[in-house]
């Protein structure tokens, strides 16, 4: 007999997180994705934590195949912005949301109450499994990503572009106080390629941005689009 999937969508940040939480949610089967949730600065340009703009973040959607909602929001109005998507979500029969948290408990607290409260099922593939096992799955599964965002008084801006591979796990063992997979906030990432990409993401890199004690890297996107 046809077993019908759950549909959900992936709270999408466009790192690493988030994409491996969706590879994780969907390999086990009885997932569908239909949707990325991303959540944007208040003035609707950009995402907050690793600053993509919304171009690359639409980009990275459609080499994905899958469409992506997109909120600005305050952040004394996110919790408001992010109940009124799943509210959107729940008219095209989304049951649940798939999360990237890893162990930071106030998260998932936040997480599991806004979607209990909006009639959804919240998944967190990632939970509590070891940092040095998720990004050795990362990269061995052949997802491709690079450092778009560094917190400076934990890492320097030149780790902004480095490629997430196994010389950038070694690397940082030799920043100790930093998490290794940036849990806290410590650097962001973009990926452009991987097991649940249908195609590439065509990019260059931009400039280095400073913003307070944060510093960004440009993400811009090539025009594919012949005329």
């Amino acid at each position: 007999m046809f077993k019908k999937h759950k549909k959900a969508f992936v709270s999408w940040s466009g790192g690493k997180d988030s994409v491996l939480a969706f590879y994780n949610a969907m390999k086990d089967g009885g997932i569908e994705v239909a949707y990325l949730l991303n959540m944007l600065s208040e003035n609707g340009t950009h995402s907050r934590s690793h600053h993509l703009s919304v171009a690359t973040l639409k980009a990275q959607a459609e080499a994905m195949g899958i469409p992506i909602v997109q909120r600005p929001a305050t952040w004394g109005g996110y919790e408001e912005e992010f109940k009124s998507a799943l509210a959107f979500f729940k008219k095209e029969d989304v049951q649940t949301g798939i999360f990237g948290d890893i162990d930071v408990q106030e998260h998932r607290d936040w997480v599991e109450r806004v979607t209990s409260e909006s009639g959804f099922n919240a998944i967190l593939p990632l939970w509590q499994r070891s940092r040095e096992s998720l990004m050795a799955e990362f990269i061995s599964l052949g997802f491709k990503a690079v450092i778009v965002a560094v917190k400076l008084e934990c890492m320097g801006n030149e780790w902004l572009g480095r490629q997430l591979d196994r010389q950038f796990i070694e690397d940082m063992k030799g920043l100790p106080e930093a998490d290794l997979c940036g849990e806290n906030g410590e650097y962001h990432t973009f990926v452009y390629d991987g097991p649940v990409f249908k195609k590439p993401v065509d990019f260059m890199i931009g400039r280095k941005m400073r913003e307070d004690n944060h510093c960004y890297l440009g993400i811009d996107i090539r025009n594919t689009i012949q005329t």
